[in-house]
């Protein structure tokens, strides 16, 4: 794409990598990008200012604060919405983490043109999508959708599938963007197994792309009070459906 500041490592094995995900229905892809389109990635997500943070509830009703109207909480209703969130942990889907979301519609997207939105894009591009065939086996890929996201200490996303009827979601993505991460600090992408074990889970590593076929029972770790760094990460779904004007 002309002008857009990205592109794939030279040295993907796009072959061995087409082979795992037909084993596994999982792909971890070392090295996604060339180097300095990640590290430029990442601080560009650190210098944003207009995060959000959402949660959900159990009928589905999300609740969205901006890091100013979440500090500006009191200790008490801080406590609150902690208890009201892990309530709904314990035995439903839920989550907390912040997101800069990345509209559908090439439309839109020019008329908020960020570094977040050049890889939407990139994500979209030709030359990007024939990769993701090739490695998912799905040629009938022709749309990446994305989001950034931001896992601070005590976020978290709870066991769920990715299936939605009528988003046309062939595979989940995750660009991981922790420059240091350790397993001990949570945040782990963590898949089942059939028996209620973890059958495999993923630390996410600076520049690494995880893919997964949908629908893969999924979740991702509490993240430690004592985790130092935030989890950052560009999400999303490879949809075999027209992207919006």
């Amino acid at each position: 794409m002309k002008g857009n500041p990205f592109g794939l490592d030279p040295r993907l094995d796009r072959d061995a990598l087409a082979r795992g995900f037909a084993a596994t229905g999982r792909a971890h892809v070392a090295n996604f990008l060339a180097p300095d389109g990640a590290q430029a990635l990442l601080k560009h997500l650190q210098e944003r200012q207009d995060w959000r943070l959402i949660m959900n509830q159990s009928n589905d009703k999300v609740f969205e604060l901006d890091r100013k109207v979440f500090a500006e909480l009191s200790p008490d209703q801080k406590q609150a919405l902690d208890t009201a969130v892990f309530a709904g942990a314990r035995h439903g889907f839920q989550y907390r983490y912040e997101t800069v979301r990345v509209p559908d519609s090439a439309a839109e997207r020019e008329t908020d043109r960020t570094l977040l939105t050049d890889f939407a894009d990139f994500l979209s591009s030709p030359d990007t999508l024939a990769f993701l065939r090739s490695v998912t086996g799905d040629g009938t890929i022709t749309f990446a959708d994305a989001q950034a996201t931001a896992y601070s200490p005590g976020h978290f996303l709870t066991g769920h599938d990715d299936a939605m009827e009528g988003k046309d979601r062939r595979a989940a993505f995750v660009l991981n963007l922790s420059a240091e991460w350790s397993a001990d600090w949570g945040g782990l992408l963590m898949f089942d197994s059939h028996d209620g074990h973890i059958e495999e889970a993923f630390v996410p590593r600076f520049n690494a792309l995880n893919l997964f076929r949908v629908p893969a029972p999924h979740r991702v770790s509490y993240v430690t009070p004592f985790a130092p760094y935030r989890r950052y990460s560009v999400t999303g779904w490879l949809r075999a459906i027209a992207p919006p004007p």
